[in-house]
């Protein structure tokens, strides 16, 4: 689009930093010129974008995945633009089938109630809060009556809705898709209708919903919004999309060691995603990093601690990610321990405080027979915590992801939390 008609040299300098700015990083803008000319207008008539983002609380934690598109939305947030966070409270108990094999259960209200609560301390780790409007989508959601959700299905054929891949994968192979499955996408899209929404962001998997927003704005008469969807990043593993349900997470809520512990389990080959997309890092300090370990010159777990730590000092401050990077280097670096060790999975909510000892832990681990033989180990002084003998076998456990326990000389299990 040429911007340059009926604009000032200066206003023309300011959308095309704004177009450059907002558009880095995305997968996809639909339509391509939409951006521009979104911007162009909101430059004339000096009238902020109106920019969504919908979360559905399906859980108490946000996660580093989530944060690639929320740093976009921080990005608009400096331009002056309003951002339209919903809390899905509604479609939440829908269920989204978006990537779903199987009908997604719903989740109950107050499972969805309790999950967002936690989510605005969350944000505001990024997001300018006052500056944003967070509404929940059951407020014009619920009071649709029955003929309004039939006036809404109306207006899309089934034809349309089995475009979707996940629904024609399942189609195809006759798997069950529950009426209800299609009312998810038509709920998101209703979102930007009642908000009058410009543009929407969300993950690449997030498309189809996305595009939904656009054909149901034409269908009320209002302008379309324009589409931005951003890469998805993937898990610790290096393989599936980041979440908690796969045990590949980095969540906003972890423990500082915890954080930097799981950003150093990551594979070399997710490297160039996670400082591009999660730590924010400029072309410049990315292209750095990762030509220095193509080459040869930096080694990649120099590479993995200098994002570890930038990871952890944006969320929990420098300090903390300081004694972070400590504690890993005096468990892995300083430490003789093997390459080789058992990773033993555990679930964080059967380590609340005091709910188990150090003597249980052992035995739980499978490093000790039974308890008496575990306190028998931990009294004789046998028994270590990332190299810090063990003296109080009921001692409450306070373990993180990567920590090392140890019996003897020879036995170790590394731990990874679900």
């Amino acid at each position: 689009m040429d911007v340059g008609q009926s604009c000032s040299a200066s206003e023309r300098a300011h959308i095309m930093e704004q177009v450059d700015v907002l558009s880095a990083g995305a997968a996809q803008i639909i339509p391509a010129d939409g951006l521009t000319e979104k911007i162009v207008h909101s430059v004339r008539t000096g009238v902020p974008l109106r920019v969504k983002l919908g979360l559905d609380p399906t859980a108490p934690d946000l996660h580093i995945g989530h944060t690639v598109v929320l740093h976009k939305l921080r990005a608009f947030q400096k331009y002056g633009h309003r951002i339209q966070l919903i809390i899905g409270d509604f479609t939440a108990r829908i269920g989204d089938p978006t990537g779903k094999s199987v009908t997604r259960k719903p989740l109950t209200e107050e499972d969805v109630q309790r999950h967002a609560q936690t989510y605005r301390d969350q944000l505001a780790r990024i997001i300018d809060i006052d500056r944003a409007d967070i509404v929940y989508n059951a407020a014009w959601l619920q009071p649709l009556t029955l003929t309004d959700v039939v006036g809404l299905s109306a207006k899309v054929t089934v034809a349309r809705m089995l475009e979707r891949d996940d629904f024609q994968k399942r189609y195809a192979t006759q798997q069950p898709i529950a009426l209800h499955e299609f009312l998810y996408p038509l709920m998101q899209a209703y979102d930007s209708v009642h908000l009058g929404s410009d543009i929407e962001l969300g993950g690449t998997d997030q498309t189809f919903n996305l595009l939904m927003g656009r054909v149901l704005q034409r269908e009320y008469g209002a302008p379309p919004q324009v589409v931005m969807t951003m890469p998805l990043l993937p898990g610790t593993d290096g393989v599936h999309k980041m979440s908690k349900s796969l045990h590949n997470a980095i969540c906003l809520l972890d423990l500082p060691r915890d954080m930097y512990g799981k950003t150093m389990s990551i594979p070399d080959a997710l490297l160039e995603d996670m400082m591009r997309l999660a730590a924010g890092m400029t072309r410049a300090e990315v292209d750095l990093w990762i030509d220095g370990v193509r080459t040869g010159e930096k080694h990649p777990r120099d590479a993995k601690m200098h994002l570890a730590h930038t990871l952890t000092a944006m969320y929990h401050g420098r300090a903390a990610a300081d004694v972070a990077q400590e504690a890993f280097v005096a468990v892995h670096q300083r430490g003789a321990l093997p390459e080789e060790m058992e990773d033993v999975v555990l679930d964080r909510s059967a380590l609340d405080e005091g709910a188990i000892g150090w003597a249980r832990l052992l035995v739980t681990l499978g490093m000790q027979p039974s308890m008496a033989e575990a306190k028998r180990t931990i009294a004789s002084g046998g028994c270590y915590l990332n190299g810090i003998r063990l003296t109080d076998a009921s001692a409450p456990i306070v373990v993180g992801v990567g920590d090392i326990v140890q019996v003897g000389k020879r036995t170790h299990r590394r731990i990874v939390l679900g």
